[in-house]
């Protein structure tokens, strides 16, 4: 695909949300392998600063960039209405430290996009694909990233108070995100509004910007844009500040509770695996031997486990392959105990299971199914994506999670799909239908 920049320059002008400062904002156009650049038009010399993740500073309901003296604050909706439209390219001229809030949303964004009309330039686009699962959490927050052919974000917003939770799973390109995602609104709960003008945080802002909710009501200057507009805007955010990798993302991320810290986080964690990446292009093959799922076991033990799958502590989701029925279904167990490294912070005093760990688990049992065929020998399984996940119940420790893996599709050697279902005593506490990839081994270890 190739890189993408503007025709013309176009301009809007607003309030800074948090200083309160008005601001002229202009798109220009810029050349291949430019990037996108913030150039501050009103500090001497005109510095220019490329949003990258080591010049992240203030996170705290927004995400800053600072490059020497010169820094500017909330980033992201600018950031997420550019690369969902697919602009690779373009300098970011303002005359002040943040750009306007407008609506709270990124549409005028994407409105002045459309108006400067996105072009194709004559290089390449240079992605980042994600080779293996990486995730950070924090608390009862969580990001976990997949590899995927693609961007797609599955995320789940809620807040401490119980006054929203909602839940959306998305494939991003272009069109989704013009007509899906642009125009969700920022959002606070009306408890935080004192702490935030304590902060200094939202001097520009007003329920022309924002929505509020306040208990089971929401304070806004219209209705609302989507039902679940908070996860909406959610996901916009984590698209703006992903930006900051530095290059486009191919991967399937699942979030939980997001925020500005916890994006920042998993993009450093993106950013360093690319670094490993780049530093090492030849992956040094295994030196453990790696066996195929043979035709006449009827059962894995954990040995055979890790002969079979590329995981590791702490990221093996399966003790014990319990029973194969047939070529297509098979029956796992996960022995879920208090000494798993995440109840530290999931929760202290209440430990749960995330979810996410939840979804490998089944991705892990799904996989060994494709591993059992006989035509798959030297090859090894890569979660791709998640749809229909649901969880039901908590999954605490002592609980033993039973996982129940069918494959409802194969495509030759390479592709597969499955409905995998997690239970404890019985009990259904979270299911998915899951697609992956079959590789070559070498290619992940």
């Amino acid at each position: 695909m190739k890189q993408r920049t503007l025709a013309r320059a176009v301009s809007i002008k607003g309030t800074g949300l948090h200083t309160g400062n008005p601001v002229q904002l202009t798109f220009k156009p810029a050349p291949a392998n430019h990037g996108l650049v913030f150039k501050r038009m009103d500090l001497h010399g005109q510095p220019e600063i490329k949003p990258r993740i080591e010049l992240v500073g203030d996170l705290v309901r927004n995400t800053t960039v600072q490059e020497g003296h010169a820094k500017v604050h909330l980033v992201e909706h600018v950031l997420s209405a550019l690369a969902g439209c697919g602009i690779d390219n373009v300098m970011i001229e303002m005359d002040s430290s943040e750009p306007p809030i407008m609506d709270g949303s990124a549409r005028p964004f994407v409105t002045m996009i459309l108006e400067g009309e996105p072009v194709e330039q004559d290089k390449e686009r240079v992605y980042f694909e994600l080779d293996g699962p990486v995730s950070v959490m924090k608390g009862n927050r969580s990001i976990i990233a997949l590899p995927y052919d693609g961007l797609k974000i599955t995320c789940t917003s809620t807040d401490d108070r119980g006054y929203h939770t909602q839940h959306l799973s998305i494939a991003v390109d272009p069109e989704t995100y013009i007509s899906q995602l642009a125009a969700a609104r920022t959002f606070t709960i009306y408890e935080d509004i004192e702490e935030l003008l304590k902060l200094g945080k939202i001097r520009g802002g007003s329920l022309d910007a924002a929505i509020v909710i306040k208990g089971g009501n929401i304070l806004s200057k219209e209705p609302l844009r989507f039902k679940d507009e908070f996860v909406r805007h959610k996901i916009l955010d984590i698209i703006g500040d992903i930006v900051l990798l530095g290059v486009p993302l191919k991967a399937h991320i699942v979030a939980t509770c997001p925020g500005h810290q916890l994006n920042a986080e998993i993009t450093r964690v993106l950013f360093d695996r690319r670094q490993e990446l780049l530093k090492s292009p030849a992956k040094k093959k295994s030196t453990e031997a790696k066996t195929m799922v043979l035709a006449h076991e009827t059962s894995l033990d954990i040995r055979r486990i890790l002969e079979t799958l590329p995981h590791r502590y702490p990221f093996v989701m399966i003790d014990r392959i319990t029973e194969f029925k047939g070529e297509d279904e098979l029956t796992a167990i996960k022995n879920v105990t208090i000494n798993e490294p995440y109840f530290q912070g999931h929760f202290p005093g209440n430990p749960v299971m995330p979810g996410v760990l939840q979804l490998e688990c089944m991705a892990q049992a799904a996989g060994v199914l494709m591993l059992r065929r006989g035509s798959v020998e030297g090859k090894t399984s890569l979660f791709m994506s998640a749809d229909k996940v649901k969880f039901r119940k908590p999954v605490r420790p002592g609980d033993r999670l039973v996982v129940s893996a069918k494959l409802t599709k194969t495509r030759g050697t390479k592709l597969a799909s499955a409905e995998v279902v997690c239970t404890v005593d019985g009990a259904v506490v979270s299911s998915a239908e899951l697609m992956f990839a079959i590789v070559d081994e070498a290619e992940v270890t």
